[in-house]
Protein backbone atom coordinates (compact mmCIF):
# COMPACT_ATOMS: atom_id res chain seq x y z
CA UNK A 1 0.00 0.00 0.00
CA UNK A 2 1.38 3.27 -0.75
CA UNK A 3 1.32 6.81 1.25
CA UNK A 4 2.79 9.80 1.94
CA UNK A 5 5.31 7.18 3.66
CA UNK A 6 6.13 5.41 1.27
CA UNK A 7 4.82 1.48 0.34
CA UNK A 8 3.76 0.49 3.21
CA UNK A 9 3.39 -3.23 3.63
CA UNK A 10 4.62 -3.96 7.36
CA UNK A 11 2.82 -2.92 10.64
CA UNK A 12 3.46 -3.09 14.16
CA UNK A 13 1.29 -1.52 16.58
CA UNK A 14 2.12 -0.65 19.78
CA UNK A 15 -1.40 -0.18 20.88
CA UNK A 16 -4.44 -2.51 21.25
CA UNK A 17 -7.26 -0.08 19.84
CA UNK A 18 -5.16 0.70 16.92
CA UNK A 19 -4.58 -3.00 16.40
CA UNK A 20 -7.98 -4.26 15.42
CA UNK A 21 -8.53 -0.94 13.77
CA UNK A 22 -5.81 -1.99 11.29
CA UNK A 23 -6.14 -5.86 11.24
CA UNK A 24 -9.96 -5.20 10.41
CA UNK A 25 -9.44 -2.61 7.84
CA UNK A 26 -6.37 -3.88 6.36
CA UNK A 27 -5.68 -7.63 6.83
CA UNK A 28 -2.08 -9.11 6.94
CA UNK A 29 -0.89 -5.76 6.86
CA UNK A 30 0.19 -5.72 10.92
CA UNK A 31 3.73 -8.22 11.37
CA UNK A 32 3.80 -7.52 15.07
CA UNK A 33 1.27 -6.89 17.96
CA UNK A 34 1.67 -5.89 21.73
CA UNK A 35 1.01 -8.62 23.96
CA UNK A 36 -2.60 -6.82 25.19
CA UNK A 37 -3.67 -6.88 21.64
CA UNK A 38 -6.26 -9.50 22.06
CA UNK A 39 -8.71 -8.62 19.33
CA UNK A 40 -9.77 -9.75 16.91
CA UNK A 41 -9.11 -13.49 18.03
CA UNK A 42 -7.30 -14.56 15.50
CA UNK A 43 -4.32 -12.48 14.63
CA UNK A 44 -1.66 -13.94 13.26
CA UNK A 45 1.17 -11.26 14.31
CA UNK A 46 4.17 -11.75 15.87
CA UNK A 47 4.13 -10.72 19.84
CA UNK A 48 6.74 -8.08 20.34
CA UNK A 49 6.12 -7.21 24.37
CA UNK A 50 3.65 -5.43 25.83
CA UNK A 51 2.97 -1.47 25.40
CA UNK A 52 5.05 -0.05 28.25
CA UNK A 53 7.65 -2.85 27.71
CA UNK A 54 7.84 -3.49 23.38
CA UNK A 55 11.19 -5.18 22.75
CA UNK A 56 12.67 -2.72 20.28
CA UNK A 57 15.03 -5.29 19.41
CA UNK A 58 12.40 -7.97 17.91
CA UNK A 59 10.62 -5.56 16.45
CA UNK A 60 13.29 -3.99 14.40
CA UNK A 61 14.20 -7.72 13.17
CA UNK A 62 10.18 -7.61 11.85
CA UNK A 63 11.43 -4.63 9.56
CA UNK A 64 8.02 -2.70 9.92
CA UNK A 65 7.86 0.19 7.30
CA UNK A 66 5.58 1.54 10.12
CA UNK A 67 5.41 1.16 14.32
CA UNK A 68 1.89 2.95 15.40
CA UNK A 69 2.00 4.33 18.98
CA UNK A 70 -0.08 6.72 21.48
CA UNK A 71 0.87 8.87 23.86
CA UNK A 72 -0.57 7.54 26.58
CA UNK A 73 0.08 3.86 26.40
CA UNK A 74 4.04 4.33 24.85
CA UNK A 75 6.37 5.62 26.94
CA UNK A 76 8.21 8.25 25.14
CA UNK A 77 11.75 6.70 25.96
CA UNK A 78 10.52 3.54 24.08
CA UNK A 79 9.98 5.09 21.08
CA UNK A 80 12.87 6.97 20.71
CA UNK A 81 14.89 3.92 20.94
CA UNK A 82 12.63 2.88 18.20
CA UNK A 83 13.60 6.16 16.25
CA UNK A 84 16.69 5.74 17.17
CA UNK A 85 16.83 2.18 15.13
CA UNK A 86 15.63 4.06 11.95
CA UNK A 87 11.85 3.05 12.38
CA UNK A 88 9.18 5.23 11.22
CA UNK A 89 6.68 5.50 14.35
CA UNK A 90 3.31 7.69 14.39
CA UNK A 91 2.11 8.81 17.43
CA UNK A 92 -1.58 9.35 18.40
CA UNK A 93 -3.12 11.36 20.74
CA UNK A 94 -6.80 10.74 21.81
CA UNK A 95 -8.15 12.53 24.68
CA UNK A 96 -12.01 12.69 23.42
CA UNK A 97 -14.17 10.87 21.01
CA UNK A 98 -14.09 13.60 18.41
CA UNK A 99 -10.11 13.13 18.49
CA UNK A 100 -10.22 9.36 18.03
CA UNK A 101 -12.19 9.56 15.42
CA UNK A 102 -9.69 11.94 13.41
CA UNK A 103 -6.74 10.09 14.74
CA UNK A 104 -7.95 7.02 13.32
CA UNK A 105 -8.50 8.24 9.84
CA UNK A 106 -4.79 9.71 10.19
CA UNK A 107 -3.68 6.34 11.59
CA UNK A 108 -5.66 4.21 8.13
CA UNK A 109 -4.34 6.72 6.01
CA UNK A 110 -0.61 6.42 6.82
CA UNK A 111 -0.95 2.90 6.43
CA UNK A 112 -2.29 2.99 3.30
CA UNK A 113 -6.26 2.33 3.47
CA UNK A 114 -7.83 2.58 -0.17
CA UNK A 115 -11.01 3.93 1.58
CA UNK A 116 -12.25 5.07 5.10
CA UNK A 117 -13.98 1.86 6.64
CA UNK A 118 -17.54 1.10 6.79
CA UNK A 119 -17.01 0.48 10.49
CA UNK A 120 -15.77 4.14 11.16
CA UNK A 121 -18.82 5.70 9.60
CA UNK A 122 -20.67 3.27 11.47
CA UNK A 123 -19.29 4.38 14.50
CA UNK A 124 -19.94 8.28 14.21
CA UNK A 125 -23.15 7.35 13.38
CA UNK A 126 -23.52 5.35 16.36
CA UNK A 127 -22.83 8.00 18.92
CA UNK A 128 -24.08 10.58 16.77
CA UNK A 129 -27.36 9.24 17.50
CA UNK A 130 -27.03 9.23 21.78
CA UNK A 131 -29.21 11.08 23.64
CA UNK A 132 -27.68 11.40 27.51
CA UNK A 133 -30.04 9.48 29.68
CA UNK A 134 -30.54 11.76 32.87
CA UNK A 135 -27.45 13.73 34.67
CA UNK A 136 -25.55 11.10 37.11
CA UNK A 137 -22.29 11.70 38.84
CA UNK A 138 -19.87 9.18 38.81
CA UNK A 139 -16.21 8.08 40.23
CA UNK A 140 -14.45 5.74 38.04
CA UNK A 141 -11.64 3.82 39.74
CA UNK A 142 -9.13 2.19 37.03
CA UNK A 143 -6.76 0.30 39.63
CA UNK A 144 -6.73 -0.46 43.55
CA UNK A 145 -3.72 -0.99 45.76
CA UNK A 146 -3.42 2.21 45.33
CA UNK A 147 -7.09 3.42 44.13
CA UNK A 148 -6.82 5.32 40.89
CA UNK A 149 -9.37 7.15 39.07
CA UNK A 150 -9.97 8.88 35.80
CA UNK A 151 -9.32 12.53 36.02
CA UNK A 152 -9.23 15.46 33.36
CA UNK A 153 -9.11 15.18 29.78
CA UNK A 154 -9.65 11.37 29.33
CA UNK A 155 -11.31 9.57 26.87
CA UNK A 156 -13.09 7.13 28.59
CA UNK A 157 -14.39 10.38 30.93
CA UNK A 158 -15.42 12.43 27.50
CA UNK A 159 -17.84 8.92 26.02
CA UNK A 160 -19.44 8.68 29.72
CA UNK A 161 -20.12 12.19 29.52
CA UNK A 162 -22.27 11.84 26.32
CA UNK A 163 -23.90 9.10 28.15
CA UNK A 164 -25.17 11.41 30.80
CA UNK A 165 -22.38 10.76 33.61
CA UNK A 166 -20.48 13.19 34.81
CA UNK A 167 -16.84 12.02 36.22
CA UNK A 168 -16.57 13.85 39.29
CA UNK A 169 -12.49 13.96 39.23
CA UNK A 170 -13.08 15.98 35.50
CA UNK A 171 -11.56 19.07 36.74
CA UNK A 172 -8.51 17.02 39.08
CA UNK A 173 -4.51 18.28 38.24
CA UNK A 174 -4.03 15.22 36.97
CA UNK A 175 -5.41 12.95 34.32
CA UNK A 176 -5.12 9.65 36.35
CA UNK A 177 -4.93 10.66 40.27
CA UNK A 178 -4.26 8.15 43.35
CA UNK A 179 -6.95 9.14 45.72
CA UNK A 180 -7.55 7.45 49.17
CA UNK A 181 -10.41 5.09 49.18
CA UNK A 182 -12.23 7.29 52.22
CA UNK A 183 -12.08 10.64 49.90
CA UNK A 184 -13.67 8.31 46.96
CA UNK A 185 -16.17 7.54 49.13
CA UNK A 186 -16.63 11.33 50.57
CA UNK A 187 -17.23 12.38 47.25
CA UNK A 188 -21.03 10.91 46.84
CA UNK A 189 -21.34 9.66 43.87
CA UNK A 190 -24.60 8.51 42.30
CA UNK A 191 -22.42 5.49 40.49
CA UNK A 192 -19.23 3.92 40.62
CA UNK A 193 -18.05 3.03 37.45
CA UNK A 194 -15.59 -0.27 36.82
CA UNK A 195 -14.29 -1.56 34.08
CA UNK A 196 -12.94 -4.28 33.72
CA UNK A 197 -9.48 -3.42 32.23
CA UNK A 198 -6.42 -2.17 33.14
CA UNK A 199 -7.79 -3.32 36.50
CA UNK A 200 -10.01 -6.45 36.28
CA UNK A 201 -12.95 -5.13 38.58
CA UNK A 202 -15.32 -8.04 38.88
CA UNK A 203 -19.00 -8.08 40.76
CA UNK A 204 -16.79 -9.50 43.66
CA UNK A 205 -13.90 -7.28 43.39
CA UNK A 206 -14.48 -4.12 43.49
CA UNK A 207 -18.06 -2.82 44.46
CA UNK A 208 -17.90 -3.86 48.50
CA UNK A 209 -15.67 -1.03 48.47
CA UNK A 210 -18.35 1.70 47.81
CA UNK A 211 -21.41 0.29 50.00
CA UNK A 212 -24.62 2.05 49.19
CA UNK A 213 -23.58 3.09 46.38
CA UNK A 214 -24.98 1.97 42.79
CA UNK A 215 -22.24 -0.07 40.91
CA UNK A 216 -22.16 -0.54 37.31
CA UNK A 217 -19.59 -3.23 35.75
CA UNK A 218 -18.76 -2.11 32.49
CA UNK A 219 -16.41 -3.80 29.70
CA UNK A 220 -12.98 -1.79 29.66
CA UNK A 221 -12.68 -2.56 25.66
CA UNK A 222 -15.64 -0.55 24.90
CA UNK A 223 -15.26 2.44 27.54
CA UNK A 224 -11.36 2.47 26.61
CA UNK A 225 -11.00 1.60 22.72
CA UNK A 226 -11.07 3.59 19.68
CA UNK A 227 -11.75 1.24 17.26
CA UNK A 228 -14.21 -1.41 15.65
CA UNK A 229 -15.49 -1.51 19.31
CA UNK A 230 -17.00 2.07 18.72
CA UNK A 231 -19.81 0.94 17.04
CA UNK A 232 -21.30 -1.46 19.88
CA UNK A 233 -20.00 0.90 22.70
CA UNK A 234 -22.76 3.35 23.06
CA UNK A 235 -25.35 0.21 23.21
CA UNK A 236 -22.89 -2.37 25.74
CA UNK A 237 -22.16 0.66 27.95
CA UNK A 238 -25.34 2.14 28.03
CA UNK A 239 -27.15 -1.12 28.80
CA UNK A 240 -24.58 -1.64 31.84
CA UNK A 241 -25.32 2.21 32.95
CA UNK A 242 -28.87 1.82 32.68
CA UNK A 243 -28.74 -1.32 34.51
CA UNK A 244 -26.83 0.23 37.67
CA UNK A 245 -28.74 3.27 37.59
CA UNK A 246 -32.52 0.99 38.48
Amino acid sequence: MTTGRGTVRRVVSLVPSLTEAVAVTAPGLLVGATDWCSHPADLGAARIGGTKNPEVRAIAALRPDLVLANEEENRAADLAELRAAGLDVLVTGIRTLDEGFRELERVLAACGAPRRPRWLDDAEAAWAAVTPEGDSTAVVPIWRRPWMVLGRDTFAGDLLARLGVRNLYADHPERYPRLPLDELRAAAPDLVVLPDEPYRFTADDGPEAFPGTAAALVDGRHLTWYGPSLVEAPRVLGRALRAARR
